[in-house]
């Protein structure tokens, strides 16, 4: 029976005035359940109703002199709000001027309590493979031992191709050097948590672990599985048994108090950045756990992202690279198209068909383009405007060769068509995605079988037979034995789109794609020069991570300094500037916005970090306070008063349109 008499209690809520712990009194009732880290019902006379929350501590002793409200029920007896978990996400929201609910809400699963009901005795046998028989290939044994013995951080540059890890199963050996990390962290009765951006990896690195460690000893934690399956699995979490937990960007929050490895692979997706508030990226959320519980933090890549670079440079991460296996094959290509017939019609340089064409003796080819769909753009065909939506006036595209275009954006079909500059009623297709690249392929090497990967066909393995797939960035599946030749078309366009992140983005999809390429095989890449052609055929995509870190330094970008986005009304905006506790580097704005608010935006250098997010947040609770006086009962929503202050914290959405 719990001895403790008051709980102190986080509600789960968005409200920013809320973002602390409530004192209640624990009822006889409730003694024996009323433990740390249980789901709890509690009256808040500041909403007039019962809200839901975590018991963080308990205590016999509170500063309030009045009189203490009652806890109300507790949800449920398992203590999903773990110690490690509560410390992290309170520092997580902290740093991100954001409230510590928000965090959690993506790191506990809701309810289940079917799942409660059949959760399993935790094993008691324990796991001790011989991590001298787990070596992790590639790698300085002696610099791996010290990584994870002695806790240390590195960012690790991923070996390429494909290997086979179980019968007719093939994964990237970045997967396999991801579960052998895995598999010697687990050895030291320590859990690893393993993350990956999205499905198409994470099946890689379940299969390659699969492999290595018992079944008992996996669990995975991401959106896709059902409510009862996850939240079964988080609350295994919870028994004390090391595990290998794998899943996507929340998985960095799982329960684990014996923690001895993060590792995040492809740290530059943006799939990792998380689209609520407080907007926490994976990779913060990795580092600042890491300082917390002390354990092992490893960044894997086939190209490192600016973000780990500058932790490289300022001495946060140790660098290494493996050994053993000869760099990717790249040939850099001009846009000048062969003088076949069939290779002009399917927009090939001589290189590239000529690559094309011997692989496809031996086994599959890849060729990555930049777009799904059959024309990812339609023109006007007399004035050459792009053809927009005669409803939201959206760009239309078209999927297939024989489909109606429609509206990229409301998806409204295009009939009965009519330009708006110059009344004209035909259209041109301009580009060509996935579907039309597979259309002019087909002719081009006609006995081949075509293969589409992309957005609309999920494929995640092909067969060892000569075919060619036409594959998306990042969609491109995983061939056995690997690809015989890697085509990387559309270059130039993939570079035209004006972001700050797009030439690392670029390097990193074609980095991923030449990666599955058979030790050997060529890879060749169109329309693409520069420093971003000569990182590919050098295979040190660090230097081109260094120089763009340079230019980001020198222009004032992220990572290089932080940025803080305001948005608001005008009042408001202004006088948070003028409230900061420190001198900006400068001040970009302000900018007008719909609905009447502007954005503004700060940068500052990161040791003012803490000082800005806490002054801001002090903002963000008044100005919300002040938001929600001033709403009326019975008004129409249109009719309210706008919110008061948002704050975004390193937000890289105003630096992706220059």
């Amino acid at each position: 029976m719990a001895e403790a008499s008051i709980a102190r209690v986080l509600i789960d809520s968005p409200l920013p005035q809320l973002d602390r712990l409530f004192d209640y009194t624990i009822p006889e009732k409730l003694r024996d359940d009323a433990r740390v880290g249980v789901r709890v019902k509690a009256p808040l006379k500041t909403l007039g109703r019962l809200v839901e929350g975590w018991i963080v501590e308990l205590t016999d002793t509170v500063g309030y002199a009045g009189k203490l409200s009652e806890l109300d029920s507790v949800i449920s007896p398992f203590p999903v709000l773990a110690p490690e978990v509560w410390t992290l996400a309170r520092t997580a929201a902290d740093r991100a001027a954001g409230n510590a609910s928000d965090v959690l809400r993506l790191g506990i699963p809701k309810r289940h309590a079917r799942a409660e009901k059949a959760l399993p005795d935790p094993a008691l046998a324990s796991y001790k493979p011989s991590t001298e028989q787990l070596p992790v290939t590639h790698f300085d044994a002696d610099s791996i031992t010290t990584l994870l013995s002695q806790n240390k951080r590195a960012a690790l540059a991923a070996p390429t191709g494909v290997v086979e890890v179980a019968p007719g199963t093939w994964v990237g050996r970045w997967a396999v050097t991801m579960a052998q990390l895995a598999a010697q962290t687990l050895a030291r009765s320590s859990t690893a948590i393993l993350a990956t951006p999205d499905f198409r990896d994470q099946e890689q690195l379940e299969a390659a672990v699969a492999a290595l460690i018992p079944a008992d000893r996996i669990l995975r934690l991401d959106a896709r599985q059902s409510v009862q399956r996850r939240y079964g699995n988080f609350l295994r979490t919870h028994d004390g048994t090391p595990y290998v937990i794998i899943g996507n960007r929340s998985a960095v929050y799982a329960p684990a108090a014996q923690l001895g490895l993060i590792a995040i692979w492809d740290d530059g997706d943006s799939l990792y950045s998380e689209n609520l508030s407080p907007y926490i990226h994976t990779r913060d959320a990795a580092l600042l756990r890491q300082e917390q519980q002390r354990c092992a933090l490893v960044f894997l890549s086939h190209s490192r992202s600016t973000e780990v670079q500058r932790l490289v440079e300022v001495g946060w991460l140790a660098s290494m690279s493996p050994g053993g296996i000869r760099p990717p094959k790249v040939i850099p290509s001009a846009n000048q198209v062969s003088q076949d017939r069939l290779a002009a019609i399917a927009r090939i340089p001589s290189s590239a068909w000529k690559a094309a064409r011997a692989g496809l003796d031996e086994g599959p080819v890849l060729v990555q383009v930049a777009r799904p769909g059959y024309a990812p753009r339609l023109a006007c065909a007399d004035c050459a405007q792009t053809a927009r939506c005669t409803t939201c006036a959206g760009p239309l595209a078209q999927r297939s060769a024989s489909s109606t275009p429609s509206c990229v954006w409301c998806g409204a079909l295009a009939v009965k068509w009519r330009c708006r500059e110059c009344d004209g009623t035909r259209l041109r297709m301009v580009g060509s995605g996935s579907a039309r690249t597979a259309d002019e392929l087909g002719r081009a090497f006609p006995g081949y079988r075509v293969i589409v990967a992309d957005g609309d066909h999920q494929v995640l393995t092909v067969s060892s037979e000569p075919s060619l797939v036409i594959a998306t960035r990042g969609a491109e599946p995983v061939a056995e034995g690997g690809y015989r030749a890697v085509l990387l078309l559309d270059g130039a366009g993939m570079l035209a789109r004006e972001s700050l992140r797009v030439s690392e983005d670029c390097l990193r999809w074609w980095s991923n794609a030449i990666a599955l390429a058979a030790d050997g095989a060529p890879a060749v890449i169109v329309g693409v020069g520069g420093s971003l052609a000569t990182a590919l055929v050098t295979w040190r995509q660090e230097d081109f991570a260094s120089s763009e870190l340079a230019d980001r330094r020198e222009l004032r970008f992220p990572p290089a300094i932080r940025v803080a986005t305001l948005t608001g009304k005008v009042d408001l905006v202004t006088n948070a500037i003028n409230q900061l506790p420190v001198e900006p580097l400068d001040v970009l704005g302000p900018v007008d916005l719909p609905d009447g608010v502007v954005r503004t935006i700060i940068r500052f250098d990161y040791k003012a970090g803490a000082a800005v997010a806490e002054q801001l947040k002090a903002l963000v609770v008044a100005a919300t306070t002040v938001s929600r006086s001033n709403r009326k009962p019975g008004m129409p929503r249109a009719s309210q008063p706008p919110p008061g202050l948002r704050v975004h914290l390193d937000d890289l959405e105003p630096f992706v349109d220059l």
